[in-house]
């Protein structure tokens, strides 16, 4: 148990102070002289004294007084009670990943974990889900880009929600051309609404860019200087012509240019060991923020007041009416002394 206000407290010894420091109340009353006051006081053996009569307090007030006071002035400094600690984890990182739909995606010379041959997209979506259950503690978002770009899954930490998205994403949805330096530059603008300081964009492509009005390598240097590290994936075929081939010295400038590396994956193999390469170059970061939730007792102390005070004067009536008992029936054996002498 804690207090929010301690030094309260220091009011407890406060009636104390009072008593000893402050006079006592005083009141005149109108006195009665008796004659010959020497020999009644002689005859009495009590000593005259001057000033006032201070009546003093039982040991049940007194003992109640303390008890009470106490109490308000403890419930005063409101203790508190600490519950267990509650931790929450805070990302660090945004992570983006974009996606190339176009196309030549549906070009199936993958192998699946199973040894099935699928489309690039069936082996892109298959290692990437293993890829996302391994970022907790990161925001996720995801753009999937064709002829236009467009984001496919805005910054999140619900990482079903990312995976479960990622599975409805199909070949030319987003347009049957590769506009890789479209997708940066939106990139980039979901980029400029994020606080967090680690801005990572994985892009995987597998085409040539045909059709951005942004040049990738314009794209990456605007990138690079809003502090946005790109790691960029080929999985298209060198040697194929048209918007099929893939210009792997762009995606090694757009790499280089903002700091981040250029992988080839040639199968589903090389493709699954880059983003476990991936993900042992950007290890995550997670901000732990604790905190123990705090719950105020101080209705409790003034309720124990409470009761203490009925308490006490509940007390005082019974044996105010037990003294007035035994007050009565003295008077009534007296009254019967009195008549047993005179009869």
């Amino acid at each position: 148990m804690i207090f929010a206000y301690p030094w309260l407290l220091a009011l407890l010894p406060l009636p104390l102070l009072v008593r000893y420091f402050s006079p006592s109340h005083q009141e005149q009353r109108a006195s009665i002289r008796v004659p010959m006051f020497d020999v009644l006081v002689e005859a009495s053996g009590q000593t005259p004294a001057s000033g006032a009569v201070i009546r003093s307090r039982s040991w049940m007030q007194a003992i109640s007084y303390m008890v009470i006071w106490t109490l308000l002035v403890v419930a005063v400094a409101r203790p508190q009670f600490l519950e267990p600690p509650i931790t929450k984890q805070v990302p660090t990182r945004d992570l983006m990943l974009a996606i190339d739909l176009s196309g030549s995606m549906e070009t199936q010379d993958f192998k699946n974990a199973a040894g099935e041959k699928v489309n690039r997209l069936d082996a892109v979506k298959e290692v990437l889900d293993e890829f996302l259950t391994r970022r907790d503690g990161d925001r996720v978002g995801m753009i999937v880009f064709g002829t236009g770009a467009f984001v496919q899954i805005p910054f999140t930490q619900d990482l079903d929600v990312c995976r479960q998205l990622l599975q409805e994403t199909r070949v030319r949805m987003a347009g049957p051309q590769t506009s890789f330096g479209d997708a940066i530059g939106l990139a980039i603008t979901v980029f400029e609404r994020s606080e967090l300081q680690d801005k990572v964009l994985i892009a995987l492509t597998d085409g040539n860019d045909t059709g951005s009005r942004v040049p990738p390598s314009e794209a990456a240097k605007i990138a690079a200087d809003q502090g946005i590290v790109i790691h960029t994936i080929g999985v298209g075929d060198p040697q194929a012509a048209g918007e099929e081939l893939l210009d792997e010295e762009a995606l090694q400038d757009v790499a280089k240019e903002t700091g981040g590396e250029y992988f080839f994956a040639a199968d589903r193999n090389q493709l699954d060991s880059i983003y476990k390469r991936l993900d042992e170059m950007s290890q995550r970061k997670v901000d732990n923020l604790s905190y123990r939730p705090k719950r105020d007792l101080f209705q409790w102390f003034v309720a124990i007041a409470m009761l203490t005070a009925m308490g006490y004067f509940a007390c005082s009536l019974v044996l105010m009416g037990f003294r007035s008992r035994l007050v009565s029936n003295a008077n009534r054996r007296s009254e019967s002394v009195v008549e047993g002498d005179a009869g």
